[in-house]
Parts: structure tokens; C-alpha cells; sequence
């Protein structure tokens, strides 16, 4: 089967199954030699070391017991007891340590020769011990000596076996603990060797199949990136390699049939480009002379009308009154509203310079607009220690009286209290101007800062609903946003905007 006729995932899984293969045998004969050395180490170190020192123990306390026989036969003096009833309890309790120690099937020929001492200790103390300790006490004969040396010697020869079978098998176990150690280490270095082998294969495999291919590929691509596109793509290697390779040289083709298209609509889109940006000068021109040229007009309507108020008040009947008063309060409002349009179409238009300003000085010179109004509704503005920012210091007042403004026109039943705080987000510092007034709805959220959008009547609360329409605007200007907060205490109004934080100067060098 030829190398194309496969795909590339097939490919991979062909050499990542090897592999695994590889390595998983690898792993599972490293298993089964690490389990071995681990129980050859805990025969030897749970096993067999603790039985030869029980069994070092047991012929110290059977030694103990025969001297302290010995030496009561002779002297009579039960003192020499003593050793004797110590060695049979050491001795009982090693004998015990000893059947459980020696209970594998390693250690069956030291299981039999401990079952020989036990015999041995018994004879011992049976034929010798005590008979000999009862005839002393009932004042006659003991036992011959030679009795007691030869059934001891029997007990000595048996508890020599047996630490001759332990000794034995613990050489057998340390011999196998070795060879089972230098296995692991042949076979992990041999599974290492296999393993790089097999990834050396792999590689030089993979960089035939497919790495050449993608090269040739490759190159074939750049080519084409570079604007020769009557240069054609070849396709070769496995098969997705190889569509994608048809696939770029469809592409090419369509390319060199369409980028004729492309720059043709790339003109039209520039022209249409400029022609907006015209359209859009010609827009914010049109607002500000409209604006402008409305207020000379305006001005005489409400001069005039204020002038007829003042000379025929209450010269004509109520009705008329009511007519004129209604004429003077809306040339007020339409002269509001112009400003306020005026100011809305100025905002990016003209000329503005960014500096370094400082926070607290905005906030300073929006109250001192606020003045008469915060003394009258003995309004309280907290502003915690606010940073400086970059931008224009006459646009800034503006944003910080518009959200004081606003305070206070929606300050509810209680004197307006408006704290201000910054903290710092990024390049960017984050101002929140929090009242306790009467809040927005999160329904509202959007809607009021859109211009001319009121939540209210003109007879609940003044304004030309432009105000939250320009701090946004002026904002935006700057590179920041504008949006409302959720109330912390869950009352009032909360706004949240930002303002870049860096120098001006350092900007512009970078």
C-alpha cells in the first residue's frame, strides 16, 4: 500500500500504536521485576533479619535458663531461679515471634528446625530441668549432670540448624534481590534503548510522510503569498495533505479570478469612505450653524414676550396671561435646549488639548457650578482622594456637573449626598459618582444616555435630556465608557465611568 493511499490520522495512529505497544510491554515487564524485588527485599528485611535476631534471642534466653538450673543445683539458692523464669517468658514470647515470622514457604526448612528446638527445649526440660529443680527443693538427688549437658547440647545442635537455615536463607534471598536488581536495570535500559529506537523510527518516518510533503507544500504557499499567483501548487503525500494542497491551488485560481473584483470594490469603498466622512462634517456643521444662528431669533422671542409680560400683566384677562407666560417658559426651554444641542455638537468637533488634570479640581469646579443649587438643597459632595487623568479639563467639568446636576435634580425627600471615588483598572482609572436619590431602573439602563430621552414629564423634573447624552459623548471622547451601576445599598443612583490614566507626553513619545 503506497504511503499516499493513507491519511495522515492513520498514519499517526499506526506509529503512536507501536509505540504504545513498546512501551507498554516495556512497563509491564518493569512491573512485574520491581514486584519481584519487593518481595525479595520484604523477605529479607520483614522476614528473614527479624527471625535471626528472635532466634539469636531465644538461644540467649535458653542460655540464660540452663545457667540459672545449673547454678541453683550447685548452690541451692533460689535467687539463682531467677534467670531461669525471665528466660522461659522471653523464651515463650520468641517462640511465638518466630512461628509467625517463619510462616512463608520461603522459610519452610527454618519452620522444621524451629519444630526441632521446641522438641529440643522440652527433652531438655523435661528429662532435666525440672526434675532437677523439684529434687533440690524436696532435698534429694538431682538428675546426672551429663544428662542435662547432653540434652542441651541436642537443644544447642537444633538452635545451631536453625540459625544455619536462616543464614542460608537470607544468602539465597540476597542473591536474588541482586540478580533482580541488575535485571531491572538491564531491562529498563534496554526498554529505554527500544523506546528511543522506536522514537528515532517514528520521526524519521513522520518527517517522509509528512513533513516533507507540508514543506513542499509550504514553500509552494509563500510563493503564492508573495504575488506570484501563476505559480502552481503542488499535492502530494497523505491524503488530507494532499486535498489541501488541490484545495490551495482552487483557491489560487479563484484568487487570481477575483483580486481584480477586490480592488475594484476596495475603490469604491474608499470613494463611498470619503464621501461619508464629507457627509458627516457636513452634518456636524449643519447642527452647530442651526444651533447658532437659532439663538438670535430666539432671543428676541423671549425678550419680546418677557417685555409683553411685564407691561401687560394683568392688564389682560387670565387666559392671556396664561398664554404669555406659556410663550416665555417655552423660548426659555427651546434657548436650553439650543445650548445644550450647541454644547452636544461641539463635543469632538473643535480643537481640544489633553493634559494632565486633576481630578479634584474637576470635581472643585463642577460644585462651584452647583453652588446656588447645593446650598439650597443643602446638598453634601464627598470626593475620597481622586487620581489624575489625561484629557480636557473644560469637557471633564462638564461630565462631573452633569452627574452632580443629576443628583440633585433626582434627590428625593433627603438633601442630596453624592460620594465620588476612583480606583485604578488597568491604564485606566475607574470613577463611581453614587447618590441616594430616587436611582434608575436597570431597565432604563441604556435609554439614558441616549439624547433626548427622559424618564420623567418636564412637570416632575426640568432638563433637555441631553445631559447623560453628552457625558457619554465626552467619554467616548476620551477613550473611556460610561454606564449605570447597581446601587451598593440598593437606593440611588450609581455611575461608573473611566479615563485614561497616563501622561499625555509619555503617550506621544511612545
Amino acid at each position: 500500500m503506497s504511503h499516499s493511499r493513507l491519511t495522515v490520522t492513520q498514519w499517526f495512529g499506526l506509529i503512536v500504536g507501536l509505540l504504545l505497544v513498546v512501551a507498554g510491554g516495556g512497563v509491564v515487564a518493569g512491573l512485574l521485576a520491581l514486584e519481584r524485588l519487593s518481595d525479595r527485599r520484604e523477605l529479607v528485611a520483614d522476614q528473614i533479619d527479624p527471625a535471626t535476631i528472635m532466634s539469636l534471642r531465644l538461644s540467649g534466653a535458653l542460655l540464660d535458663e540452663e545457667t540459672g538450673v545449673r547454678g541453683y543445683v550447685l548452690t541451692r539458692d533460689d535467687r539463682f531461679l531467677a534467670p531461669y523464669r525471665e528466660g522461659r517468658v522471653t523464651e515463650a514470647e520468641t517462640l511465638r515471634t518466630l512461628e509467625r515470622l517463619e510462616g512463608g514457604a520461603e522459610l519452610n526448612d527454618a519452620r522444621a528446625e524451629l519444630a526441632e528446638v521446641r522438641n529440643a527445649v522440652e527433652a531438655w526440660r523435661g528429662d532435666f530441668a525440672e526434675p532437677a529443680i523439684a529434687a533440690v527443693r524436696s532435698g534429694a538427688d538431682p538428675p546426672p549432670a551429663a544428662l542435662g549437658r547432653a540434652r542441651f547440647d541436642a537443644l544447642r545442635t537444633a538452635l545451631a540448624r536453625q540459625e544455619a537455615d536462616l543464614r542460608a536463607a537470607r544468602e539465597q534471598a540476597r542473591e536474588e534481590l541482586d540478580d533482580t536488581a541488575v535485571f531491572v536495570s538491564v531491562m529498563f535500559v534496554g526498554a529505554g534503548l527500544l523506546v528511543l529506537a522506536s522514537l528515532i523510527a517514528a520521526a524519521v518516518a513522520l518527517r517522509r510522510i509528512v513533513v516533507r510533503p507540508l514543506a513542499r507544500l509550504g514553500a509552494d504557499v509563500r510563493e503564492v503569498a508573495r504575488g506570484n499567483f501563476e505559480h502552481a501548487v503542488a499535492s502530494s503525500g497523505p491524503q488530507e495533505i494532499a486535498g489541501l494542497g488541490t484545495d490551495v491551488e482552487t483557491m489560487r485560481g479563484r484568487i487570481v479570478a477575483e483580486v481584480g473584483a477586490l480592488r475594484d470594490a476596495e475603490r469604491a469603498l474608499l470613494d463611498q469612505a470619503r464621501e461619508l466622512q464629507r457627509s458627516n462634517q457636513e452634518l456636524e456643521q449643519f447642527a452647530y450653524v442651526a444651533s447658532h444662528d437659532l439663538q438670535e431669533p430666539l432671543r428676541k422671542v423671549a425678550s419680546f414676550t418677557q417685555m409683553l409680560d411685564r407691561r401687560y400683566s394683568g392688564q389682560l384677562d387670565e387666559r392671556a396671561d396664561r398664554y404669555i407666560e406659556f410663550a416665555v417658559d417655552g423660548a426659555k426651554r427651546m434657548q436650553e435646549l439650543i445650548n445644550d444641542l450647541l454644547a452636544f455638537s461641539r463635543v469632538g468637533r473643535l480643537d481640544t488639548s489633553l493634559e494632565r488634570v486633576e481630578s479634584a479640581q474637576l470635581v472643585q469646579e463642577a460644585k462651584a457650578r452647583l453652588a446656588a443649587a447645593l446650598q439650597e438643597t443643602e446638598g453634601e459632595v464627598v470626593a475620597e482622594e481622586l487620581p489624575a487623568v489625561t484629557g480636557d479639563r473644560g469637557l471633564l467639568t462638564a461630565v462631573f456637573a452633569n452627574l452632580l446636576s443629576n443628583a440633585i435634580k433626582f434627590r428625593g425627600d433627603e438633601p442630596p449626598r453624592v460620594t465620588i471615588e476612583a480606583v485604578a483598572n488597568g491604564r485606566f482609572w475607574q470613577f463611581s459618582v453614587t447618590d441616594a436619590g430616587i436611582g434608575v431602573e436597570d431597565e432604563y439602563a441604556e435609554r439614558i444616555f441616549v439624547i433626548f430621552q427622559r424618564l420623567h414629564t418636564r412637570d416632575a423634573y426640568e432638563g433637555t435630556g441631553i445631559g447623560l447624552a453628552m457625558c457619554r459623548k465626552i467619554i467616548e471622547f476620551h477613550g473611556g465608557r460610561i454606564w449605570l451601576a447597581p446601587a451598593a445599598a440598593g437606593r440611588g443612583a450609581r455611575f461608573e465611568f473611566t479615563l485614561p490614566a497616563g501622561d499625555p507626553e509619555e503617550e506621544t513619545a511612545a
